[in-house]
């Protein structure tokens, strides 16, 4: 059983958080703190009370925007830890993402909280913990989006992006960021997957940090030796490796 500390300075947010982990059945108890000045207070208890001891905290749910010590202040003092509880980042922005992972984080939840998706992050957490809940928790069935699409949470809110409007993808860490003419969207999966996954829809790899849709390329620019390619208004470089595969690619597109 999981003991959890969630810190919010939200009021609402903080209890709306604390109600939903008292209703998993892999956590044993939780609590709040309004701030994460608080929360280090509270967290330092428990490391004195060893991770057996009453006052003992495995996993804190961590908010990432507050005054003064922000959630990713506090994640990192709590890496410098000997025995750190587990965190999960539980936060409005999903700008943040690749931060939180960096320090390890467990999981990465949007708001508002969905209970199912809170469900996976307790899970995750209770994974690396080594709890196991008195029963299983009920199976959600995940349906399979078409191949067409893509699925992006924002804002606690999962939507099905198409991927004929994906004009390039960005790699950023265990990250991917998908951009489209409206915006931008960043998905948990890497820029590898995603090239294999998209080769027969017409992405290419033209760097080691972008994979681009063909259809997509406005212009090809050769300046001083350097390749790059005009996607809308935006100019990706094109790395030396992949500049002859990308030309011969766009002239078989333009002679077929």
């Amino acid at each position: 059983m999981l003991r959890a500390l969630a810190v919010d300075d939200e009021r609402p947010s903080l209890e709306e958080l604390l109600y939903l982990l008292n209703a998993d059945p892999r956590i044993g108890s939780a609590e709040g703190a309004g701030d994460a000045t608080e929360a280090l207070r509270r967290i330092n208890r428990a490391l004195d009370s060893g991770p057996d001891g009453p006052d003992a905290i495995d996993v804190v749910f961590l908010d990432i925007q507050m005054p003064g010590l922000d959630g990713l202040d506090l994640a990192r003092l709590l890496s410098g830890f000997a025995r750190p509880p587990l965190v999960v980042f539980v936060t409005a922005h999903e700008d943040f993402a690749v931060q939180a992972f960096d320090l390890k984080a467990v999981d990465y939840v949007l708001k508002p909280v969905r209970r199912e998706r809170l469900a996976e992050a307790v899970r995750r957490a209770a994974a690396q913990r080594g709890a196991t809940p008195p029963e299983p928790a009920p199976r959600i069935p995940v349906h399979e989006p078409d191949p067409d699409h893509i699925a992006v949470e924002l804002g606690g809110v999962t939507r099905f992006v198409a991927v004929d409007d994906i004009t390039h993808v960005e790699a950023q860490g265990d990250y991917a960021r998908l951009h489209t003419d409206r915006g931008s969207h960043l998905v948990r999966i890497p820029l590898s997957t995603l090239e294999e996954r998209w080769r027969s829809r017409g992405f290419v790899r033209i760097h080691r940090r972008h994979l681009v849709a063909l259809r997509h390329i406005g212009e090809l620019r050769l300046d001083a030796g350097t390749v790059s390619v005009l996607i809308g208004s935006e100019e990706l470089q094109v790395s030396r490796r992949h500049a002859r595969d990308l030309r011969d690619l766009l002239m078989r597109r333009t002679t077929g």
